[in-house]
Formats: structure tokens, C-alpha cells, sequence
């Protein structure tokens, strides 16, 4: 069944409407008539709903039933990621958001090789935001990932305030006698806790940067001894949460 995120919620009367291009899916692509369900999804809760009538570009459906049950990880992880090069953050995106991530925030670390400018960042968050929107609806997730504008180290270290636990991933960690293992730091994170997690691009972040985290509050947490790819560090710690809390 075809699950789409509503932009309003439904009225009182458990009616909504489905419109833009997903009701251009719905009526052109998908070719669904009055009677057909789809799963239409507010405010966090997903609903069986039924067409009820339809127009050009778009559907009127009735919400059915009680809520379904959610498929959200019980804690709330939001991946920082330093601006990488190439589609590796459409990567990171797309399946970060398969594996439970709630929010995505790119920024310029000091060794991140592409820069982008305001015309050229706000075309690749928008991009990003619409993987995001695909994937949840793929998935079966009842909220989309918010990706964020593109924040400077300065800005990350003040966004970090409104978390309740930080992580940052690194190397050096993983290289010294005694590690911080994912499994040692996931024991003092409990369930409806957010948790902010930073990685580097390629090359890591530098020994300033991992500094200036563990200044603010970030406890260094290493990833395995093998060295893994600024895409696939993140879906690691993801999937290693989705193990330990679902």
C-alpha cells in the first residue's frame, strides 16, 4: 500500500487532501480510483485511508481505523555530517534515513574539500530533502528526516545545547589502547533521550575540531579498528543503535 506525508493534517471529520506531486502519483502514475487505500501519514501517526474523490492532480481520502503501529526508533539520532564530496551525502540520506536517523545536518569542517556557496547548498539540501521524503515513504516511517542548511563548525557546536547526549566519531580513539566502543557508549543512552552524533569527511575531522567537541560537551567514540568511509561510518553507528534499541 502507498504511504504519503501529508502537508496539512486531517479535519475534523478525518478527511484530507493529497495534492502537488503526490497527487499527480496518485491519479497519473498509480492510476488509483474512488474505494482505493493508501496509507497517509500526520503528524507522526500513519492511518489506512480510502480515496474518496478525486481530481485532476489530485485526492480527497477518509482516515480509517486507529493509528498504525510506529516503526520509529526509540531514541532520536541526528547525524552531523563535514560536507563530503560527490553524492555521498545523498547516500548518507537515503539510507540513514532506512536505518532510523530523525535529522541530518551538513557542515564545513575544516577538511572537507567542496565548499558550497548559498545558491549551490540550498539546490543540494533541497535535493537531499526530497531523498529524505522518498525514503521515508519506502521505508514506512511515520516523520521525514529534517535536513538542515549547511551549518558552520561554530554553528554545530551551538546547535549541540539542545541534545541530550553527543558523540562524535574518532580515529584516533579507535586507535588507542582502550577504545571507546559503540556498545560501552550506547549503555548510558536511554530511549526518548536525542542524541547528536558528528562525523568527518574524508580525512576525518582534525585534532582541532575533536578539540573543540570534547570542549562542548562530545565524548569521542570509536567505530571498530578498521578505518570506514566518511558514507558508511554513519549507517555503522545507526545500525549498531537500531541493534541495541530495537
Amino acid at each position: 500500500m502507498q504511504r504519503y506525508f501529508l502537508s496539512a493534517p486531517f479535519d475534523d471529520e478525518g478527511k484530507a487532501e493529497i495534492s502537488g506531486d503526490d497527487g499527480k502519483h496518485i491519479v497519473r502514475v498509480m492510476r488509483m480510483v474512488s474505494g482505493d487505500q493508501v496509507i497517509a501519514v500526520s503528524g507522526g501517526h500513519a492511518y489506512v485511508s480510502t480515496i474518496s474523490e478525486l481530481a485532476t492532480d489530485g485526492v480527497i481520502i477518509q482516515r480509517e481505523g486507529d493509528a498504525l503501529p510506529s516503526s520509529e526508533m526509540p531514541v532520536s539520532v541526528t547525524i552531523a555530517c563535514g560536507l563530503p564530496k560527490g553524492d555521498k551525502l545523498d547516500w548518507i540520506t537515503q539510507k540513514g534515513t532506512e536505518l532510523g536517523m530523525v535529522g541530518l545536518i551538513p557542515f564545513e569542517a575544516e577538511r572537507s574539500i567542496v565548499k558550497w556557496d548559498d545558491k549551490k547548498g540550498g539546490k543540494k539540501v533541497e535535493r537531499l530533502r526530497k531523498i529524505a521524503k522518498e525514503a521515508a515513504e519506502q521505508c514506512h516511517r511515520t516523520l521525514i528526516p529534517e535536513v538542515a542548511t549547511t551549518y558552520t563548525f561554530k554553528q554545530l557546536i551551538n546547535a549541540a545545547k539542545a541534545y541530550d547526549v553527543l558523540f562524535f566519531a574518532d580515529e584516533e580513539d579507535a586507535k588507542n589502547g582502550k577504545p571507546h566502543k559503540i556498545a560501552e557508549r550506547l549503555q548510558n543512552v536511554s530511549p526518548k533521550q536525542t542524541v547528536l552524533v558528528v562525523f568527518g569527511p574524508e580525512g576525518g575531522l582534525s585534532r582541532s575540531e575533536a578539540e573543540a567537541l570534547h570542549s562542548a560537551g562530545f565524548l569521542p567514540m570509536a567505530l571498530g579498528p578498521r578505518i570506514l568511509r566518511t558514507e558508511t561510518a554513519p549507517l555503522y553507528l545507526l545500525s549498531a543503535m537500531s541493534y541495541e534499541f530495537e
